[in-house]
């Protein structure tokens, strides 16, 4: 009996949180969102906060990314790229700093079917905030999780960690 009762909360647990994310419920929110919109399902581009984004899905392997130019790789210095590794670590949360094609881009990369409406919401201010503070606090949120200033030493156990061979 008991094991009964646990089974059925689990799946009524699962049935609250049952979503199924497609291009049309994401075009819905990111229209809701942003202040403009254009393109073709699963590729778009808006603005959002005055911050230019795209938006570009494939539902055939389940993937979407929203993602936000912040500047040209060849404008980065060593500083700044190490800058933007460590606030992967510590700062970007859910958004990474990437490059590619020559562009350094906040990007919040996600399956696309298991995306909440809430998730997509909050992946917009992530990618808004990850671009608008980058060569500042390189944060995506006012939330920083234990991060310590690159140019400091680390601690004794953390060197002889970086010595050993792997």
């Amino acid at each position: 009996m008991r094991q009964l009762v646990i089974i059925l909360l689990f799946s009524i647990g699962n049935l609250t949180y049952a979503q199924y994310m497609d291009n049309n419920k994401l075009q819905e929110i990111i229209q809701k969102n942003a202040d403009t919109l254009d393109g073709i399902v699963g590729n778009w581009k808006f603005i959002y906060k005055e911050i230019p984004m795209l938006c570009i899905t494939d539902e055939t392997n389940n993937r979407m990314r929203i993602i936000a130019p912040i500047t040209e790789s060849n404008h980065l210095d060593k500083d700044l790229l190490l800058d933007s590794m460590t606030a992967n670590f510590h700062s970007a949360l859910d958004v990474k700093y990437a490059i590619s094609n020559g562009i350094l881009w906040s990007a919040y990369i996600h399956p696309l079917k298991e995306l909440t409406n809430e998730q997509v919401e909050n992946a917009l201010s992530q990618v808004y905030y990850a671009a608008k503070t980058f060569g500042t606090t390189f944060s995506s949120t006012e939330l920083i999780f234990g991060g310590r200033n690159s140019n400091e030493e680390p601690k004794e156990e953390i060197k002889e960690e970086k010595t050993r061979k792997f």
